[in-house]
């Protein structure tokens, strides 16, 4: 296990009710833009138990952050906050809209040229707005990181700072209660390989880290399918919802090799074809484990083992069980597993190499040496 550095600034309310802690963690001298989505917190009860939380506050709305956050419509939220003083950010929605936010806060503060230098040329972030969010939709883990991703036409850029962290984030359960099956699906598939992206490299003798992720697999396991077959029991929410931040507020990622390989794969899918991004990570996920199994062997068995219950047979037979069971899962979450579930060919892999090339994806993985060639073999495994 490598040396780390870890600190997680983000306070976090979780549980039914908890959205009138809003009061409490604002000051009162903040001027306040309240960030959001399509407008559903609006039919849910969220945006009500918002503005009675902020009553007293000098407060305004912005709202129409898409799924896959895009920067024109941010950088209109940032004209807005340049031109009336805003000085805080809360969040009220799902990771694109924590993520959007996250751009709002560091692209305000900006310096330079133009803003789309901090996505395009990761011109570092030197000074952001504080912000503070809601969470809706549990999925993505940005309500306590430091990461975001934006689009711009086909372009789906990440970029990072820990002057973006949330100050604080709240977490109720009964906010997801809402949510499509579809939106349930991929917020858990998203939890899932975000772990898996954390685990699945190669033993560095991290047994926290290790058992940790573990954990987290086999509780989103167990849980993502009652969700979708119990909609109303908001236990089983609670539990998916912990994981989802749990999985990527950097803890189980802390001095060990990480890939990100599905990740990446997956931007493209979604910035050229318009996929959910989960969904992306579900076609893409079970070729890497396949294409990448010599050197991901170790970490595989374990997976096996320690996930699934499987000891029995051959080195290979045992990873082609630990991989046909994380596709059943998938399946059973009700997400594609093939690039033909989505109805794309051969054909459209070229156009996926390219954009990898276009946006320097040409070194991935673990240990950085998985090519173009490479990525071109876990798409036509995909197929």
């Amino acid at each position: 296990m490598d040396k780390f550095t870890y600190q997680s600034p983000t306070k976090i309310h979780f549980g039914e009710g908890q959205i009138a802690e809003i009061a409490n963690d604002i000051p009162k001298d903040k001027k306040i833009l309240v960030v959001y989505g399509g407008g559903s917190i609006k039919t849910n009860g969220v945006y009500e138990q918002v503005t009675a939380a902020l009553m007293g506050f000098n407060w305004d709305e912005f709202a129409g952050v898409e799924a896959n956050p895009q920067y024109d419509t941010l950088m209109k939220a940032v004209a807005k906050v340049k031109a009336e003083g805003f000085d805080f950010l809360l969040a009220v929605g799902g990771g694109s809209v924590v993520d959007g936010t996250k751009f709002i806060a560091a692209a305000a503060c900006y310096e330079g040229a133009d803003p789309w230098e901090i996505l395009h040329d990761q011109a570092p972030v030197i000074a952001a707005l504080p912000i503070g969010c809601v969470l809706t939709l549990p999925a993505t883990g940005s309500e306590t990181n430091g990461g975001s991703v934006v689009s711009r036409g086909k372009d789906k850029l990440f970029f990072g700072s820990p002057l973006v962290k949330p100050t604080f984030a709240i977490l109720d359960p009964q906010t997801t209660l809402s949510l499509s099956p579809r939106q349930v699906s991929n917020g858990v598939v998203d939890a899932f390989v975000h772990t898996m992206e954390q685990y699945l490299t190669f033993p560095v003798n991290a047994k926290v880290q290790d058992r940790f992720a573990e954990g987290l697999l086999l509780t989103l396991i167990e849980e993502g399918p009652k969700a979708l077959a119990t909609p109303d029991d908001i236990a089983v929410r609670a539990n998916i919802m912990w994981s989802a931040t749990q999985a990527l507020n950097g803890l189980i990622g802390m001095g060990v090799p990480q890939d990100w390989t599905t990740h990446m794969i997956g931007h493209e899918l979604t910035g050229n074809y318009g996929i959910d991004h989960a969904r992306t990570l579900s076609i893409v996920l079970p070729a890497v484990m396949q294409v990448c199994r010599k050197e991901k062997q170790a970490k595989l068995l374990q997976y096996a083992e320690r996930v699934f219950g499987i000891t029995t047979g051959t080195t290979d037979e045992r990873i082609d069980a630990a991989i046909a069971r994380t596709i059943a899962f998938f399946k059973e979450m009700d997400v594609p597993t093939s690039l033909a579930d989505v109805e794309l060919g051969r054909a459209d892999i070229d156009v996926l190499i390219a954009s990898l090339e276009k946006h320097g994806m040409t070194a991935l993985g673990e240990h950085e040496k998985l090519t173009i060639a490479d990525s071109r073999k876990i798409l036509e495994t995909a197929l």
